[in-house]
């Protein structure tokens, strides 16, 4: 047997005759831009993270970067983020001249460490963005907090949460504004690339409508300095398909993760733990070994691939270069960094196959 790491071809030929449906509105619609089915979207997933408004955009990347440049962050501004995340949520903050405040990560949950926000603040810090990393939600009441006490603004990176709850909160509600991606390979994925960004602030909503298309309400009238990043009427359409499945997506997510967890219980691996307070989506299971090249290695020689998320961390980077790090300023993110190991999971995955994951993953680590 083989188990792939992902299978976006299966989980489409289930919802094939929607997906094809859902193209041909557009179609017949003619209208592919800033549309009927995009302010359908919008409004759906803006009633599914329990806020009054959600924004189409082009991609996860401009979600954040369109966020800090609606609120005026940029030059001379500092914005706190996560060590060890994926490089767009560095990107946001960079791209609008702003310079990213790293903080280390919790060993368990692998998001930001909440105990080290309040010491990262400095008279320049505008905005915290914790990343809800590989579909568990930070501990958004001590970011919030720090947040209130210093004045300052909460934006969720939640491109790797849809769906995930914080003390009963979906994450997209639960700071001042969300950004979310809809790259093909999220649980509410696009069939190309895609964003959106929620939030309650009426205020903010209208002007990212406006800063998302050139800086126009009103066509060949251009009150702002705006980019072209909207979110596609097709890409619209075929995610009002899927989000109509994703609850039942990421319930299959937390049943194989759960399998996992117990599978996989006394074996070398570290394997990810959850708070009681948070209610996972498992975009990625990650596990961690300490030989984690040679860990996976052994799982492909059994028929089960695996990925690595991430290898090497924002500040380690080259588009970083200039960024001065200490030695061991970020130990838990080192760590992680050269451990970490994501195992195959996806909603269609069959019993026989999480046991064979499972089975491929004790026999590895049996040998080292």
């Amino acid at each position: 047997m083989r188990v792939p790491f992902l299978d976006l071809q299966s989980l489409h030929a289930q919802v094939n005759s929607e997906l094809d449906e859902a193209y041909q509105r557009v179609r017949r619609a003619e209208r592919y831009v800033l549309g009927q089915e995009l302010l359908a979207f919008e409004e759906e997933y803006a009633r599914y993270c329990c806020v009054d408004h959600c924004v189409g955009v082009g991609n996860g990347l401009d979600a954040l970067s369109l966020i800090l440049k609606a609120w005026g962050i940029g030059e001379g501004s500092e914005v706190i983020v996560p060590a060890f995340t994926f490089i767009a949520t560095w990107l946001a903050v960079s791209s609008v001249g702003a310079a990213p405040v790293p903080v280390d990560i919790d060993p368990y949950s692998y998001n930001i460490n909440v105990d080290l926000l309040r010491s990262s603040v400095t008279a320049r810090t505008r905005a915290i963005m914790p990343v809800h990393l590989y579909g568990q939600p930070t501990e958004m009441h001590a970011v919030r907090d720090v947040a209130i006490e210093f004045g300052l603004k909460v934006i969720e990176d939640a491109a790797q949460s849809h769906g995930a709850r914080y003390r009963e909160r979906r994450v997209g509600s639960i700071g001042d504004a969300a950004g979310f991606s809809f790259y093909p390979g999220k649980n509410l994925g696009a069939l190309g690339d895609g964003g959106a960004i929620t939030t309650n602030d009426l205020s903010l909503a209208t002007k990212l409508r406006s800063l998302r298309n050139y800086g126009s309400h009103i066509k060949y009238q251009h009150d702002i300095p705006g980019v072209n990043s909207r979110l596609d009427d097709l890409q619209a359409a075929f995610l009002r398909v899927k989000l109509s499945h994703l609850d039942d997506w990421n319930q299959r997510r937390r049943e194989i993760s759960d399998a996992y967890s117990c599978g996989l219980c006394g074996t070398s691996l570290i394997l990810p733990e959850v708070s009681p307070d948070i209610e996972p989506v498992w975009h990625l299971f990650v596990v961690q070994h300490p030989q984690r090249d040679r860990f996976a290695e052994l799982l492909s020689s059994l028929g089960v691939a695996t990925q690595v998320h991430y290898p090497v961390p924002p500040y380690r980077q080259l588009a970083y270069s200039g960024f001065q790090v200490a030695d061991g300023a970020f130990p838990v993110s080192d760590r992680l960094s050269e451990r970490a190991l994501s195992l195959p999971l996806s909603p269609l995955m069959t019993e026989e196959q999480v046991s064979f994951v499972i089975k491929a993953c004790r026999m590895a680590c049996a040998k080292l």
